[in-house]
């Protein structure tokens, strides 16, 4: 179409709500479909948080507030951030958008210039590269592989940087990989990164509370305090506390940086909802317990899961440190063929497969910027997961 702008040409849809949204087409045509693309905790909001928002709504609390948050949420995160990564905040250094989405893209908005180089270690969220480029500036995917758990080196770090760098992103743990960094393994990258004044650091923190193993999660500004001056810490409670649907997602940094996203925000949506702000208020300052709960599910489901994708042929699926994801590598199903005489090419082509062959609905790892692998959600029941793995199993039998 003609009258379309033109960045609109840099980038795609959502791979992985496209992935969803398909699922939910079969279902409604009456398939038997496993969804797995979904970045979702099944878990149902707090009943706390929900009480909050209510109690909200009938106080009348449902005007316009600033643009960028309401004071009692802005204390709130500045709180959590002390509380638990010992980082110290004022209320002037947090913004508060409509998601993590919405502040990711606003921080990159307000920064970047045509030119500019973001470095994004891949397997990546699907967001990143496109939100560079819209920014109209240059994504440089630096791939990570699974014989470093998915993790940015030191060394391919250091090799990235050029004076055309302005921001390095750093998910941990990670979507789509569950990989997570521990303090040494920032402490590495930040040794990089003090020598490079000119590089800023947007850390994407939002599977934060989701690690397993006695995991201690640690975040970038926190380790070296050094780069805190010219970090984005980012956050949000759509993950940890079940509040995907709210669309609340924060950040703390630099003031002069805070004022930039919200100018941006200001032309765009304005304030985050009200109700929403009320509810995550008592998400940080109300009890924290059902996480580990949670989280006690999340790992059973996950070691469910890696058993059973390495009992697949052709399959290797690495155990993660958090998030609620794996990435296994399907490498050894390459080259062969399906039962209806299709030959397995590519990554896109397998979980095509799995989708018309046996209704499992996951990504391909195309879609995050490092292939032959794909990506699976193990937020959903452990029936669906086991019923699931074990389709995959077959689809992976079937191959000749």
């Amino acid at each position: 179409m003609p009258f379309l702008a033109d960045r609109l040409e840099r980038i795609k849809p959502s791979p992985t709500i496209a992935v969803t949204m398909k699922a939910r087409e079969l279902k409604a045509a009456g398939r038997d479909v496993i969804g797995l693309g979904a970045g979702e905790p099944d878990f149902d909001t707090p009943e706390n948080i929900k009480a909050a928002a209510i109690a909200a709504i009938k106080a009348g609390d449902t005007k316009y507030t600033n643009v960028d948050g309401t004071d009692a949420l802005k204390k709130a995160i500045c709180a959590k951030f002390k509380r638990e990564n010992n980082l110290d905040y004022k209320p002037e250094q947090v913004t508060v958008g409509t998601g993590g989405k919405q502040v990711l893209y606003n921080a990159l908005m307000a920064t970047l210039n045509a030119g500019d180089e973001v470095i994004i270690p891949a397997p990546y969220w699907v967001s990143y590269p496109d939100i560079v480029l819209l920014a109209d500036a240059k994504p440089v995917i630096v791939p990570c592989n699974a014989n470093h758990q998915f993790k940015l080196q030191a060394e391919d770090l250091e090799k990235a940087i050029t004076p055309k760098t302005k921001w390095l992103i750093l998910n941990s743990p990670s979507n789509p990989t569950g990989a997570a960094y521990s303090k040494a393994e920032l402490k590495a990258l930040a040794d990089v990164l003090l020598k490079h004044p000119n590089v800023w650091i947007l850390t994407d923190d939002m599977y934060e509370h989701l690690v397993y193993d006695d995991f201690k999660f640690s975040t970038i500004a926190e380790v070296e305090p050094k780069l805190y001056d010219r970090t984005l810490t980012m956050n949000g409670v759509s993950k940890s506390y079940c509040m995907t649907g709210w669309r609340i997602g924060y950040a703390a940094g630099p003031v002069q940086l805070i004022k930039a996203i919200a100018k941006v925000q200001s032309q765009s949506t304005s304030n985050p909802t009200s109700i929403s702000q009320a509810a995550a208020v008592e998400a940080l300052n109300g009890p924290q317990d059902f996480i580990a709960k949670h989280n006690v599910s999340f790992k059973q489901r996950r070691d469910l899961v890696v058993d059973m994708l390495n009992k697949a042929d052709g399959l290797h699926c690495h155990k993660p440190e958090g998030a609620f994801y794996v990435y296994p590598s399907c490498a050894g199903v390459i080259g062969k063929t399906t039962p209806q005489g299709k030959k397995i090419e590519t990554d896109d082509d397998f979980v095509t497969y799995l989708l018309e062959a046996e209704g499992v609905a996951a990504v391909q790892g195309s879609a995050f910027g490092l292939s032959p692998f794909f990506r699976i959600s193990y937020a959903t029941s452990t029936e669906a997961l086991t019923e699931a793995c074990t389709r995959i199993q077959r689809a992976c039998a079937a191959l000749k």
